[in-house]
C-alpha cells in the first residue's frame, strides 16, 4: 500500500512537470526567445525633397557641394544606410550613419535619386521610398527632366514565345514640370538607334517576334529644349 501511494505521487509530479514543459515557448517559433530583435520600420525621407531643386548645400567648388540628407527616425532602427545615385552616370554611392542624417559631397547641376535602409542587430531591414532631386548648379534657370525610369517589361525579363505585342512603360518626372514629349528607341541592336516613335504618353506598344532579344530606351524632352536619356533595358521573347 505504501509503495502504491509513493508511485502515485511520483506519477503526479512527472505529469505536472511534463505539462509545464509542453506549455513553454517553442524555440523554433518566430518572435520567441530572449534574444529576439524586432525588425526596423522604413524611414520617411525629409530632405532633399522629392522632385525638387536642392539649393541649400555648402558650395565647395563650382562643380561640387555638400548636402545634408535628412530622414525621420525609424522604429527599432539603430543604424541607417544611405544610397545616393547619380542619374546621369547611374553610379551609386552608399554611406552608413547612426543618426537620421548624413552629409555627402555631390556634383552640382546634376540629377540624383536617394533612399535609406533601416537596420539593427537583426537580420531584417526596411527600405524607404526613393526620391529624386536636382543638386543646383550655377545660374541655371531651367533644368533638364530626370532621366525616364523604365518600368515594364522589367530588365532582362523573358516573355512567352506566343507574345507578339509588348507595352513599354516608363515614368517621367521634372523639377520644372514642363515635360513635352518622349522619344522611344527600340530594336534588336544594343544600343537601340531606331526611333520607334515620339509620344506625350508614358507608354507605347511595339511588335515583337519569338527568338529575339530587344533593347529600348527613352529620351525625355521639355519645353525649354532640355533633354535626358534613360538607361537601356532589354527583354527577350522565347
Amino acid at each position: 500500500m505504501k509503495k502504491s501511494v509513493i508511485y502515485r505521487i511520483a506519477s503526479l509530479i512527472l505529469c505536472v512537470f511534463s505539462l509545464n514543459c509542453s506549455s513553454g515557448d517553442d524555440p523554433t517559433e518566430p518572435n520567441s526567445g530572449p534574444g529576439q530583435v524586432d525588425p526596423p520600420s522604413a524611414s520617411t525621407l525629409v530632405y532633399p525633397e522629392q522632385n525638387s531643386e536642392c539649393t541649400t548645400g555648402s558650395n565647395l567648388t563650382s562643380t561640387e557641394s555638400t548636402i545634408i540628407f535628412n530622414w525621420n527616425d525609424a522604429n527599432n532602427a539603430d543604424s541607417y544606410q544611405l544610397f545616393v545615385k547619380n542619374l546621369g552616370t547611374q553610379n551609386t554611392q552608399n554611406f552608413t550613419s547612426n543618426i537620421s542624417e548624413k552629409s555627402v559631397t555631390i556634383l552640382r547641376g546634376t540629377p540624383y535619386s536617394w533612399y535609406v535602409v533601416s537596420k539593427n542587430s537583426g537580420a531584417q531591414t526596411a527600405q524607404s521610398n526613393t526620391w529624386k532631386f536636382y543638386n543646383a548648379g550655377e545660374a541655371v534657370s531651367s533644368y533638364a527632366p530626370f532621366p525616364a525610369e523604365l518600368v515594364a517589361p522589367i530588365l532582362s525579363e523573358t516573355l512567352n514565345a506566343s507574345t507578339t505585342n509588348v507595352t513599354l512603360e516608363w515614368k517621367g518626372e521634372d523639377v520644372d514640370n514642363d515635360i513635352k514629349e518622349y522619344d522611344v528607341f527600340f530594336g534588336t541592336i544594343n544600343p537601340p538607334t531606331n526611333k520607334e516613335r515620339t509620344t506625350s504618353s508614358i507608354s507605347t506598344s511595339v511588335n515583337v517576334t519569338s527568338g529575339n532579344t530587344y533593347y529600348w530606351r527613352v529620351v525625355t524632352h521639355d519645353d525649354a529644349n532640355n533633354n535626358s536619356e534613360s538607361q537601356i533595358f532589354q527583354f527577350s521573347v522565347e
